[in-house]
């Protein structure tokens, strides 16, 4: 771009000795030339005045009436005039009107050859020939001085986005702006007679055009934007944590945390979630899941999930029976929505998770030494596919054990195939020990996991601790196997009364626990089969006491009539226990249990 000295000449005066020049050999041809110095003719038209601007049409037509008619070309249509070029208007007619700030310096100190109007009624005027620095102290501000001496040398256009302006918004400067500048390397020359000294400089120098956009509607704009997306990202966020577990619940014999991360920064929030559901007589179920896809849509079938699984539980089922049940439901909410899942159930007489998966990544199980297992198979296809059988697994998960449960947000990755992940996710369990909330954080980091990760990831950690000293005095077990007969029960209540009295229960409590005893016993006697089996055992929050016999029969609570010589003794543990209920045990058979909380200190 080559920038004269700002001409005085306007731009019908350009249109018109363009015009003229070109007419000048068609008069040479058809007329003798006038002297130089010689009075036009009398009858020729008066010359316009230096200030106007004729129409290029008329103009024409005089110059032809002038010169008098020509013969070759009288029949032929009178050509239109030529449209004006931009070359006809001045640096001044471009960037004076301008609503864009614009701004000219040239030379190594940036003085100042020219601002428009819209420049300086931002900033206020400019003196003309003084150093940006000196008088252009906002271009400082704007950390763009370093950028014009960039631009000066290496000859290459530069441009930074979104500079605020102090009061460069609006009519009466009420707020602030926001500019776009962009600085592109210009020659300044040195031709013509100057409208005035402000824009006077020595000629030829190479300078810079600084050219600034408002943007301050779009940066509002998409403050606005951002404003409203945070907002509902809160929101969506906050409905996906309402429908997890506020707290989760803490087993006596095994210690639990969990973490969940919303992945992304947008407002759809994903369907993973965790629960951790006391069964009773001790044992825990432990379950994760994930609802593909993200939303609310996928929120809303996750809290449903969640919810029948909770319901299921109660029912202390098998946990592949329990999968079989939330297959069909989950076909009913949504066949579309696809959604994986693994249940798995402690028992800490047994020292084993009984799991059941269902298309969901393998727990991983660290040993005391820190040897880390992964659950093997059975593994179906995810919930809602139907059709498909599902069968429970089991590992051990003995004193001094941990696992993890884990959603496919923390070992997925684009660029990597999934076992990737997992074989990273063990590395990183072995090594890692303490509380369970610091297991979480330590997996979360050592697998990359940030606030700026893409998908969502739920984490559930638990541990079986080793006890010793004080804390292994308050974990007890006592077992009794029934054979039946006569002596049977009294043998039950002889075998609990000193049990419990070896644990130094209270004298209330200990009769409660033997009159339970006496009543679990009675009723596996009347209607259930061999083997049977008395277990007694203590936490350091509560009494469990169960019986197990070779029947699958469940008993039931009921009411009975005054008449009735039996049904009352479920009746009774019920009223005197915490707690009560039955389970259909693995093989055959069933388990009644009932609880008694211990008080606390």
């Amino acid at each position: 771009m080559i920038f004269t000295r700002w001409s005085a000449k306007l731009p019908g005066t350009q249109r018109r000795a363009a015009a003229r020049s070109g007419r000048a050999a068609p008069r040479a041809a058809g007329a003798a030339p006038r002297a130089a110095g010689a009075a036009p003719p009398a009858d020729a038209p008066a010359a316009p005045s230096a200030g106007s601007v004729p129409a290029a049409r008329a103009e024409g037509a005089a110059d032809r009436a002038a010169d008098g008619p020509n013969p070759a070309t009288a029949d032929e249509p009178v050509p239109a005039a030529a449209p004006p070029t931009v070359d006809a208007l001045s640096v001044h007619d471009i960037l004076g009107t301008l609503p864009a700030l614009v701004a000219v310096v040239y030379g190594p100190e940036h003085r100042i050859a020219y601002v428009n109007g819209a420049y300086a009624t931002v900033f206020g005027p400019r003196p003309a020939g003084r150093t940006a620095r000196e008088a252009l102290p906002e271009l400082d501000e704007l950390g763009l001085l370093p950028l014009l001496d960039q631009v000066l040398r290496g000859g290459t256009p530069r441009t930074v986005k979104s500079r605020r302006v102090p009061g460069g918004a609006g009519p009466d400067g009420s707020r602030d702006g926001y500019y776009t500048f962009t600085c592109t390397p210009i020659e300044v020359t040195d031709s013509g007679p100057a409208p005035g000294p402000e824009a006077a400089c020595g000629a030829p120098h190479h300078g810079v055009l600084i050219f600034g956009a408002d943007v301050t509607d779009q940066i509002e704009s998409a403050e606005r934007l951002r404003v409203s997306e945070a907002r509902q990202r809160a929101a969506a966020v906050t409905l996906q944590r309402s429908l997890l577990p506020q707290e989760l619940e803490q087993p006596d014999d095994l210690r639990v945390a969990a973490t969940y991360q919303p992945g992304g920064t947008d407002a759809a929030v994903g369907g993973d979630w965790y629960d951790v559901i006391t069964l009773g007589a001790g044992r825990t179920a432990l379950v994760i899941g994930d609802v593909m896809g993200r939303g609310v849509r996928a929120a809303a079938v996750m809290g449903q999930l969640r919810t029948a699984v909770r319901a299921y539980a109660r029912l202390d089922l098998p946990p592949h029976e329990v999968l079989q049940l939330l297959d069909g439901l989950a076909a009913e909410i949504d066949a579309s929505q696809i959604a994986t899942c693994v249940y798995a159930v402690h028992d800490p007489n047994e020292g084993r998770l009984v799991y059941a998966s269902a298309g969901h990544l393998p727990i991983l199980v660290r040993d005391p030494d820190g040897a880390v297992r992964r659950a093997a198979e059975p593994t179906g296809p995810p919930l809602g596919t139907g059709g498909w059988l599902h069968t429970s697994g089991s590992v051990p998960f003995g004193p001094g054990c941990s696992a993890v449960l884990y959603t496919d947000g923390l070992v997925e990755r684009r660029d990597k195939d999934i076992d990737d992940g997992v074989e990273a996710l063990e590395r990183a369990l072995s090594g890692a020990t303490g509380a369970p909330d610091i297991v979480c954080d330590r997996l979360l980091r050592s697998l990359g996991i940030t606030a700026a990760h893409d998908d969502d990831v739920a984490i559930l950690t638990l541990q079986h601790p080793e006890r010793t000293g004080h804390d292994a005095e308050l974990f007890h077990n006592a077992a009794l196997e029934l054979h039946g007969g006569t002596e049977a029960a009294p043998r039950a209540r002889a075998f609990a009364s000193g049990v419990l009295t070896s644990w130094r229960f209270a004298p209330e409590l200990h009769d409660l626990g033997v009159l339970a005893v006496s009543e679990l016993v009675a009723n596996s006697l009347q209607h259930g089969t061999p083997p049977m089996r008395l277990r007694l055992r203590r936490t350091d929050r509560r009494l469990i006491i169960e019986v197990t016999d070779g029947d699958d029969h469940l008993p039931r609570r009921r009411r009975a009539e005054p008449a009735d010589e039996a049904g009352r003794g479920i009746s009774i543990v019920a009223t005197i226990a915490s707690s009560w209920g039955s389970r259909r045990t693995p093989g055959g058979g069933k388990a009644v249990w009932c609880e008694f909380a211990l008080p606390r200190g």
